[in-house]
């Protein structure tokens, strides 16, 4: 059989997008298979407009506490429409990085259209069937929307149809204390909407250790933010009062009104509708499709990656996955690699920003790992001080007597930029000593990386040298 294409890759999203790129890269012929916007959620629904709306929100709140920079305080004047003109201006000025010219350009064949897996080497789009030596999934996911009684009366929106908004909510309820529902409630509240946060959980951010919950509980109270953590909600309601929320807390139940009601209770797999189910391919429990280390499927020329099936639901993730796709599809039997996720990095882009990598002190009590912990406050940083951004600290977990990084959790403005110097560290097998005698730039927040080093090396230093050290200068003097 002579195959039309190398590769077929099914969904333009950021999983999408890289394996089409690096397959074309690799002088592959591939063909990529949209039936919606090229780009995928990241550039349409969810990283850029949400970093756009947050950014806006920034502004505004600076504007409101301008005293502490030297500035008399203003309450900022704007029409919430033209808020969202420039989140969707600066979609439409990212689009062209994903566009079908630019992809078009560099060797992939981009087609228009609906998917359907024939065979394990046939996908049919409008009316064509393409043959393909190797197929990726690559279909992401969708916000995952409850069964919750009454919630089809009222108006409820999710991360992928908030940005239809035009009017600014008054009251705005956000069901879900994970990193979308807490950076949207943080965006819209320093818009001027009255945000309540409702989580089952007992915490926000739970998968973060419990003072970077405390943190950001505390900063959401400072901002006017109503948090209710442990609270299920059980049922919506629509009548004369207005629009509300019933919920369980404990054994009480209470009413929470809104206008406005956003679902950030996280997202679920695209996996229907496309052949999947008609060949076989397994899922998991939690329904994303099942992979091995390799990222195949069941069906061994039939590779996934990105938000179908995760662990991890991240834009960057889902192009580090693209990588082991192309790699093993390519070049198999020739060469394989599997998928490697020791030094991910992931970050909450609220204010402050949590960003983390390998494990914290939860996940490392969980799994049993001994550790130490190094943890460097931004209130002693001196660009911390000098712009009034001293809220946070790095916390660095190392092996035991060794500067070997096992995990790193940041809490800060800029979280997220001063993390990649820790994951280059752990990929490299490098430890806190490299990062110490690296050359930082003075005045620079990603110092607080070098005195983190700098800490954990006072910790450690021997003590026979130094006394030795004592005697030494004792000597020369």
């Amino acid at each position: 059989m002579k195959y039309d294409y190398n590769v077929i890759v099914i969904g333009a999203g950021a999983a999408g997008l890289s394996s089409a790129y690096l397959a074309a890269a690799l002088k592959a012929k591939v063909a990529l298979i949209e039936r919606h916007a090229m780009g995928g959620d990241c550039l349409n629904t969810g990283c850029v407009p949400s970093k756009a709306l947050i950014a806006s929100a920034k502004a505004a709140h600076h504007m409101r506490h301008a005293g502490k920079y030297g500035f008399s305080p203003v309450t900022p004047q704007f029409d919430f429409a033209d808020v969202m003109a420039r989140v969707h201006a600066k979609i439409a000025a990212i689009a062209p990085h994903d566009s079908v010219e630019r992809y078009s350009g560099l060797g992939v064949d981009c087609i228009r259209g609906e998917a359907f897996i024939r065979d394990p080497h046939m996908v049919e789009v409008g009316g064509r069937k393409l043959s393909t030596r190797y197929i990726i999934v690559a279909t992401g996911a969708k916000p995952l929307v409850p069964n919750i009684p009454g919630l089809e009366g009222v108006t409820f929106y999710t991360s992928d149809t908030i940005w239809n908004l035009r009017e600014l909510p008054k009251r705005l309820a956000v069901l879900g204390g994970g990193p979308i529902g807490c950076e949207l409630a943080q965006a819209f509240a320093r818009l001027g909407a009255e945000v309540s946060v409702i989580e089952i959980a007992p915490r926000l951010l739970i998968k973060e250790d419990p003072e970077i919950s405390r943190l950001m509980e505390v900063r959401f109270a400072a901002e006017g933010i109503a948090v209710h953590t442990g609270t299920r909600a059980v049922e919506a309601r629509h009548d004369k009062k207005g629009q509300y929320l019933i919920c369980e807390q404990g054994e009480k139940s209470v009413e929470l009104p809104f206008d406005t009601l956003l679902l950030a209770l996280g997202r679920k797999a695209n996996v229907t509708g496309f052949g999947l189910e008609e060949l076989g391919v397994r899922l998991r429990e939690n329904q994303t499709v099942e992979a091995d280390a390799y990222l195949r499927t069941n069906i061994k020329n039939i590779l996934v990656c990105g938000d179908v099936t995760g662990p991890f639901q991240f834009t960057h993730s889902a192009s580090h996955q693209a990588w082991y796709c192309i790699a093993n599809s390519l070049f198999s039997p020739l060469y394989r690699s599997k998928a490697d996720y020791s030094a991910l990095p992931w970050c909450t882009y609220t204010d402050p920003e949590i960003a983390r990598v390998g494990v914290n002190e939860q996940d490392a009590q969980a799994k049993g790992i001994a550790y130490e912990v190094t943890t460097y406050p931004l209130d002693d940083l001196d660009r911390a001080i000098a712009e009034d951004a001293t809220e946070g600290f790095v916390r660095v977990l190392t092996k035991p007597g060794k500067d070997r990084i096992l995990g790193v959790t940041i809490a800060g403005d800029r979280a997220g930029d001063l993390m990649p110097e820790f994951v280059l560290a752990m990929r490299k097998g490098m430890g806190l000593g490299s990062i110490l005698g690296t050359i930082h730039s003075y005045p620079t927040f990603a110092e607080a990386n070098k005195y983190a080093a700098g800490k954990w090396k006072r910790e450690h230093a021997p003590l026979w040298a130094l006394r030795l050290l004592t005697k030494y200068h004792r000597w020369r003097r």
